[in-house]
C-alpha cells in the first residue's frame, strides 16, 4: 500500500521508560523533516478537532548495539537522512545539550539507542536488516 517504510529501531536492552521516550523524539524528527507524511486533523462525532497523526503505519523494530551501529553506517553509506538519540541524551535537560553531547560522537563510537528512518520501503528494509520486530 505505501512505497515507504517508516521504522523505528530501538536498542534492546533499553528499560522500558527510555524506549518510550527515545520512541517518541525519534518519531518527531522524521515528521520534522517529512511534514507531508502526516494526515488531515481529526474530528470527533461532537465536533472536538484533534490533532493529525501520520498518514501510515510506524514500524518498531528492536536490536542490538552492535547492530543499531551497522544500521547507522548503512544509512549514512546509502546518504539517507534519519533521526538518531543516543545513550548521552538521556541525561541533558534540553535541546540545546542533546546537540552538545551528539556533536561529539561519531559513527563508529556512538552508543547508539534508537534510529528512525523513513525511505523507500526496499532501501529501508535494508538499512535496517538484522533488526527484529519488538515485542
Amino acid at each position: 500500500m505505501f512505497e515507504t517504510k517508516f521504522a523505528i529501531v530501538l536498542r534492546d536492552d533499553l528499560a522500558m521508560w527510555q524506549k518510550l521516550n527515545v520512541t517518541a523524539f525519534l518519531a518527531t524528527g522524521i515528521v520534522g523533516q517529512k511534514p507531508e507524511i502526516i494526515g488531515e486533523a481529526y474530528r470527533d462525532a461532537a465536533g472536538n478537532l484533534y490533532n493529525a497523526l501520520s498518514m501510515q503505519p510506524i514500524i518498531v523494530l528492536s536490536a542490538g548495539g552492535t547492530t543499531l551501529g551497522d544500521i547507522q553506517r548503512r544509512a549514512l553509506a546509502k546518504d539517507v537522512r534519519t533521526s538518531i538519540y543516543i545513550d548521552e541524551m538521556f541525561s541533558t535537560g534540553h535541546d540545546a545539550a542533546n546537540r552538545e553531547v551528539f556533536s561529539r560522537s561519531a559513527p563508529e563510537n556512538a552508543r547508539v539507542a534508537g534510529i528512525a528512518i523513513h525511505a523507500e520501503k526496499k532501501l529501508v528494509d535494508k538499512i535496517t536488516k538484522g533488526a527484529k520486530l519488538h515485542g
